[in-house]
């Protein structure tokens, strides 16, 4: 393939290298008007790339380093729409704060671009490379408020604990490059047949464990909740939503596409971290106040469920991993909405204590949370419920994974009550005071997710469905 046709593929993540050179250039030019016009500009970049990966060419480019195929173009839609919709709920909070700063647009646009090469990569390199463009990024934007003691702890343990991870995912590359001789996946599946060697084994085993750290996945989790607390809710927002689209489609297609004869040995350590992160999400979300915390822990039990799917190593397995992930995307992006939209004297209300009676104060924004926590703890028929009804299917139809999937549906039912108390909190117990006025930008998103959640939840099933299973077609397995 001629350096045209590479570049044509690549169309997405050149436009989005294009947007934040040149945004950057405008805002360092534009002085106090450089807020809103990067972040309108960022909003396009996106919106463009999403259009460029749905319509542009399938195929691999630079020697099978980058990839464009249903999955990742089904990936980068989602990523793109939840990174312009955190540049789009920040550029207004981060106004009222008065921390608005034309770099916050510009370093999600550096995340999107990571992202969009995490999905596409084709080897061990080019995944490396977009680990760590998304993750510098990110280690960025979570310490923004420098101000903020909370947020600079934040980025600290996010970048220390993902440095580490980056030397495990290393080291397990190596081993599988050294013992394989190529970091091309297509190539690393020709060279191992049959029962793998014990050095593609560790080597294996090393960088399912740097992967699990990028989707937050137990016992690699002790970073999330922590940084959802302190990072700036715009930040968390999108930390709990397109990294772990990203992270998860990268995640399947190294297993899937370099490790396809190994599906027994990676599918048993690939159930035991999603057993793990169910108990730790669901126990842990117990006894949280916080409520960014609780989310984390409700992050790690769900990240559990969409590697349930995973771990099946079947095309419906992928599949279901793909539909649980765009419906969690929504659900979540309108969770952090909602306490964007929430202040109290100027205060963010980030604990459970503050949404007592918030029904009788915001009862459009109270109604939107009943929505989204009975969605997130899998009550039919909203969104929450589909999501685990194709993981459960999946792995139920797998021999040997039934007693995961009971396992998983019992955390998910202990997991209920931390849902519920929310919900009790807020339609019966006394208000403590006034709420300030909610802004439009973060209760439209609110509630247009809480109106997807249920109803348009059921229509948007009948097109999703098959362009998940077209994107879990791409993997290549059986």
């Amino acid at each position: 393939m001629g350096l045209d046709s590479a570049l044509t593929i690549a169309q997405p993540e050149l436009l989005l290298a294009a947007a934040a050179l040149g945004l950057l250039v405008v805002g360092a030019f534009t002085g106090r008007l450089s807020m809103t016009l990067v972040s309108w500009g960022a909003m396009a970049a996106l919106g463009g790339a999403a259009v460029l990966a749905a319509t542009g060419p399938l195929g691999s480019a630079f020697r099978g380093a980058f990839v464009s195929d249903g999955a990742s173009v089904f990936a980068k839609v989602i990523i793109y729409a939840a990174s312009g919709v955190a540049v789009f709920l920040g550029e207004r909070w981060l106004t009222r704060v008065g921390n608005a700063k034309f770099e916050y647009p510009v370093l999600i646009l550096l995340a999107a671009l990571g992202m969009g090469m995490m999905v596409s990569a084709g080897d061990l390199i080019s995944l490396y490379i977009g680990i760590e463009l998304q993750s510098l990024a990110l280690y960025v934007l979570c310490a923004f408020q420098r101000d903020d003691a909370r947020a600079s702890e934040a980025g600290l343990k996010y970048f220390v604990l993902g440095a580490l991870s980056s030397g495990l995912l290393l080291y397990g590359a190596s081993l599988i490059y050294g013992f394989a001789g190529s970091t091309r996946f297509s190539d690393i599946a020709g060279a191992v047949h049959g029962p793998a060697s014990m050095g593609i084994v560790f080597g294996l085993v090393f960088l399912i464990c740097g992967l699990a750290f990028k989707v937050s996945a137990a016992p690699f989790h002790m970073w999330t909740p922590d940084v959802y607390e302190g990072a700036p809710t715009p930040v968390t927002a999108l930390l709990a939503a397109a990294p772990k689209v990203a992270a998860m489609v990268l995640f399947a297609r190294v297993l899937s596409q370099a490790f396809p004869h190994d599906i027994p040995q990676w599918s048993q350590v690939v159930t035991a971290i999603a057993l793990i992160s169910v108990t730790v999400g669901a126990l842990g979300g117990l006894v949280q106040k916080n409520l960014k915390r609780l989310l984390a822990y409700s992050s790690i039990a769900n990240i559990g469920y969409a590697l349930l799917g995973l771990a099946s190593g079947s095309e419906a397995g992928l599949q279901a991993m793909l539909m649980f992930l765009v419906l969690y995307v929504i659900d979540v992006t309108g969770f952090f909405a909602c306490l964007l939209a929430l202040s109290r004297g100027g205060k963010p209300m980030e604990t459970l204590p503050s949404l007592a009676g918030l029904v009788r104060l915001r009862p459009g924004l109270a109604i939107a949370i009943t929505i989204l926590s009975l969605s997130v703890l899998g009550l039919p028929p909203l969104s929450g419920f589909w999501a685990k009804f194709y993981v459960f299917k999946a792995a139920v139809s797998t021999h040997g994974m039934e007693p995961a999937a009971v396992y998983g549906l019992v955390m998910s039912v202990a997991a209920a009550f931390y849902y519920l108390r929310i919900i009790k909190t807020m339609w019966f117990d006394p208000p403590e005071g006034a709420t300030d006025a909610p802004p439009l930008d973060a209760r439209l998103v609110a509630l247009g997710s809480a109106a997807f959640s249920f109803p348009l939840v059921i229509p948007a099933l009948a097109v999703l469905d098959p362009l998940a299973l077209a994107a879990a077609k791409a993997f290549g397995l059986a």
